[in-house]
């Protein structure tokens, strides 16, 4: 179902009092409710599309997002603006968000009995029609910390209209995973299941570790005489610090592999490396007994260390 201007759906200007998009939709509900047309697949198409639009400009904050180019008619956040969700978000999760819906198929119910409202098949039936409606997935955005995405962590996430959401954050969660919390979104509409809650992973960067897959890079600086003499150095992790051994002539920029130091996958239990890579870091000040020491070397043992 392609969505389409809430307001042209439902007949409104963008201007119309809230009274009116209620009262506009109150009728067109009345008019197009499966149980007025059993068996039409046109009818139940337009009634899901009233509903839509309706869950967008009947809900005030949905409304001014919307009125702003901030979400679509779809109620997804437009290209180039940042989901409105995890502090202020663009749904209303749980029983306690938006409950124009309820409201107002109540009022049609009960009409119905007194003889008022929408009637089913058989007569004096209340008129549920068997149609129900997913409640809308809700997105936030959660940022953690390098470590955090590393080992796991447990979070709560506050909702703006005050509902708590306990989230345990898996070992070796990636930045941009989306983690789906199953019927903690928008509550159904009678009677349908609640969505989910989709909740965005963000990861901050660390000063010294990056991330590629299950692997973890970082690069460490060595001496000259480390370099040349080679030994072993302490070199850090995320969970600890731990020994690498240097062969003589190290060169700047070769790599080691710690392996099974870098990011564990939950679901599989694959474990992936630590890559080291060396940096020669020169002294800071060349002293005459080090600059004699390499001119001395130099006239002896000169060599070419590649093309340039």
């Amino acid at each position: 179902m392609t969505a389409t201007d809430p307001y042209a759906t439902l007949g409104v200007s963008r201007d119309a009092a809230d009274d009116d998009i209620r009262r506009a939709f109150r009728k067109l509900a009345k008019e197009l409710h499966p149980d007025l047309h059993p068996g039409d697949a046109t009818a139940a198409d337009r009634f899901k599309r009233v509903s839509a639009a309706y869950e967008i400009i009947g809900d005030p904050p949905k409304r001014r997002l919307y009125d702003n180019g901030e979400i679509d008619a779809s109620g997804e956040p437009r290209r180039g603006h940042r989901p409105p969700y995890a502090n202020t978000a663009s749904g209303h999760a749980g029983a306690g968000g938006f409950d124009g819906f309820s409201s107002i198929f109540e009022e049609m119910f009960s009409a119905n009995r007194t003889g008022g409202g929408i009637r089913g098949n058989g007569a004096g039936t209340q008129g549920t029609g068997g149609f129900h409606r997913r409640g809308q997935d809700v997105r936030y955005t959660l940022e953690v910390d390098f470590n955090e995405s590393i080992t796991g962590v447990k979070k709560r996430v506050t909702m703006p209209e005050g509902g708590i959401l306990d989230l345990n954050v898996p070992e070796g969660v990636a930045d941009g995973q989306v983690l789906r919390l199953r019927g903690k979104g928008s509550a159904g509409l009678l009677g349908g299941e609640a969505g989910d809650a989709l909740v965005e992973i963000k990861v901050r960067p660390h000063a010294r570790f990056r991330r590629d897959g299950l692997d973890i890079h970082c690069d460490v600086p060595i001496s000259v005489d480390e370099a040349v003499l080679g030994g072993k150095i302490e070199v850090s992790t995320i969970a600890s610090r731990v020994q690498l051994s240097l062969p003589k002539g190290t060169s700047s920029g070769r790599m080691f592999r710690l392996k099974g130091k870098g990011v564990r996958n939950a679901k599989t239990g694959e474990t992936g490396d630590q890559i080291v890579t060396v940096r020669i870091v020169m002294p800071e000040v060349v002293d005459d007994e080090l600059a004699y020491f390499f001119q001395t070397w130099k006239k002896k043992r000169a060599y070419n260390p590649g093309p340039r």
